[in-house]
């Protein structure tokens, strides 16, 4: 349908140090998941703080990692949970989406992890995935699960502000990454296992309508995490196939990443002095990669 992207090849920015890589697949995430995951960790949700440094989580052992600007690691916390998702607060906090204990805040000063929100209306959440601020604080959220197209009740939630919860969206085969467009009119949610985006309009009186596939992948495992920049631009990072995506607001191929390190590419952050770099967690190999883009990334509500 369209005609095959430019590519180009990032960069290893950093690389998990050796002395936090584990030797062995026994977390009990890794015996319930489906499919083959590194055992030495798996990272996943990539943010920027004010200061330049970038936030990540490993899921399987409940550690979330500090990276300073020259790509040093620091362990922040390290706690009984399965961090999955990560953003952060414009007040500092550092909010995550804990696929073993829901929606979770850390302190980044003291390490401490403490929960948010378990529960909608006394109803268990399945098992978040990843989470999204607009600049009026409230937060969206995915519910995944282990959810499919065999299951496809997977959920979007929103948080607003004040604290009111609503679930947008209770049909999903497997919602994963989310983002919101430059308008905040419009969520992009990734549906990994339809291997597609799909479209969710906001309307005026907060509720959700004519919601649709906005781009279909093929191959790999599907779409995992995703970025957006000033122009509307969408990165999306397909997982097992080692590839970044970014697509032009109306959703037409712009430009194809392709890791040259592994396959597991699982989630980004814009970062650097312009926003003009796109981090990428890269999971197999335990690495994070960077890439040059042709537009600034948006900014988030941390103030990045």
């Amino acid at each position: 349908m369209f005609a095959p992207p430019p590519s180009i090849e990032p960069a290893v920015f950093t690389r998990l140090p050796d002395e936090f890589r584990k030797p062995e697949p026994t977390s009990e995430w890794h015996r319930h998941q489906p499919g083959s995951n590194p055992a030495h960790s798996l990272l996943e949700g990539p943010s920027f703080d004010r200061d330049g440094n970038l936030y990540c989580v490993d899921i399987p052992w409940g550690r979330v990692f500090r990276i300073d600007p020259k790509g040093a690691f620091t362990l922040v916390a390290e706690y009984d949970g399965e961090p999955n998702g990560l953003k952060i607060h414009r007040d500092g906090r550092i909010f995550i989406a804990d696929y073993k204990n829901g929606i979770m805040v850390l302190d980044p000063e003291t390490g401490s992890v403490t929960p948010f929100l378990a529960r909608v209306r006394l109803e268990r959440l399945k098992a978040v995935n990843d989470l999204v601020f607009a600049s009026n604080g409230d937060m969206y959220f995915t519910d995944q699960g282990l959810t499919g197209h065999h299951d496809p009740t997977g959920r979007v939630f929103r948080v607003r502000a004040d604290g009111r919860a609503d679930c947008l969206l209770d049909n999903i085969p497997s919602p994963n990454g989310i983002v919101l467009d430059p308008s905040e009119s419009v969520l992009y949610v990734a549906v990994t296992r339809a291997n597609a985006i799909w479209r969710v309009p906001l309307m005026r009186d907060g509720t959700v309508a004519k919601v649709g596939t906005f781009i279909q992948l093929s191959g790999g495992g599907g779409p995992d995490g995703l970025a957006i920049d000033e122009a509307g631009n969408l990165a999306v990072a397909h997982i097992g196939i080692g590839a970044v995506w970014l697509f032009s607001e109306v959703g037409e191929p712009m430009l194809r990443v392709q890791s040259g390190f592994g396959r597991h590419t699982t989630n980004m952050a814009y970062g650097g002095p312009d926003r003009r770099s796109l981090f990428i967690t890269e999971s197999a190999t335990g690495s994070i990669l960077r890439a040059e883009m042709p537009v600034a990334g948006r900014v988030m509500f941390s103030g990045v």
